[in-house]
């Protein structure tokens, strides 16, 4: 037996992926008949990585006629994000609906309330124009802070620092899509008598990457162990479509084209992904440093910003906190 500590690389990160879908399938086929007692899953799909390797999970545990897909495009959605899920929804056979969700975000005061608080940024902004949030500092060993950018119709684009207020507002507002699209699974669950799943990689379910009762809400979440770059070994494995297989991670929540690392993680995913896992196993800065080729001091201030968003998104993991036990319903 081999105890030597591993060289800090990516091969750290390889795993036998037919034996993981195997386990993961057999998991969510005993959950499913087990805690959850329903019939089959929903997923909903957004023809990003993640989704497309739970759907695919889903139909390796039951088949194809007892997982049901749904594309929630709305007004800021890409165009490719649809046109991705129906290939995906395709290749799997499983049957699905499009739903869109502008009407009900425009009902409800989604985008007025985003476009009031970038208004008081940029007071020109109006139709026609582009948004998205970046966030800066953090893993320079700064404090966080979010910018607005913005982006004009003759494409002139622009960004300045928000203050707080006008920031919980705009991502409030925001947040309304993830719950929205959420209560349109339910109601499919409840007609159909499904569960639902989640779709956060270890990344996203670690740093608190989710949207709380939005897309953190599931009956089951297959991929939370996994690294990114694992789900998408999974997905090449499940021979899901190349143009799925190998799409940029994406918020599509920004009407501008916005990375999860600008927005949320600050380093690509294939960094992100060895960081958390050297973090996650006691490795110190130097041999992350060593590895991704930057200084120790930067190294350690990626360690640090892991355990900020830890504290900072604490929250978003917690269940209802009751003000006193019911025991008889303890789980």
């Amino acid at each position: 037996m081999n105890n030597a500590t591993p060289n800090l690389d990516n091969k750290v990160l390889e795993l036998e992926e037919g034996e993981v879908i195997e386990r993961i399938a057999r998991r969510m086929r005993e959950i499913l008949s087990g805690e959850l007692s329903r019939r089959g899953f929903v997923v909903a799909i957004s023809g990003g990585i993640d989704s497309s390797v739970c759907a695919a999970l889903a139909v390796e545990a039951l088949g194809p006629k007892r997982v049901f897909g749904l594309l929630l495009p709305e007004r800021d959605s890409s165009g490719f994000s649809t046109d991705r899920g129906r290939q995906l929804v395709d290749h799997l056979g499983i049957s699905h609906e499009v739903h869109d969700i502008a009407p009900t975000l425009e009902a409800i005061g989604c985008y007025r309330w985003r476009d009031e608080a970038i208004r008081r940024v940029f007071p020109d902004y109006g139709d026609g124009w582009k948004n998205k949030i970046v966030i800066r500092g953090g893993i320079e060993g700064r404090m966080n802070h979010f910018f607005l950018v913005v982006q004009d119709p003759d494409g002139d684009t622009t960004e300045a620092r928000l203050n707080l207020p006008d920031y919980l507002q705009i991502v409030a507002a925001t947040n309304y899509k993830q719950r929205i699209r959420k209560t349109v699974e339910y109601f499919h669950a409840d007609r159909l008598n499904y569960a639902v799943i989640g779709t956060p990689n270890r990344l996203e379910y670690d740093q608190g990457f989710f949207v709380k009762n939005g897309d953190g809400s599931a009956d089951i979440k297959p991929i939370a162990h996994l690294y990114k770059c694992q789900v998408y070994a999974l997905a090449r494995y499940m021979g899901l479509p190349d143009e799925i297989a190998s799409a940029i991670p994406t918020t599509d929540t920004y009407s501008l084209a916005q990375g999860q690392d600008e927005f949320y993680f600050g380093l690509p995913y294939q960094e992100m992904d060895l960081a958390l896992w050297a973090y996650n196993h006691g490795r110190p800065p130097a041999e992350l440093a060593q590895a991704l080729g930057i200084g120790e001091a930067s190294a350690a201030n990626v360690y640090r910003d892991i355990e900020s968003k830890r504290r900072a998104t604490r929250y978003m993991h917690l269940r209802p906190v009751l003000a006193e036990s019911v025991t008889e319903l303890s789980l």
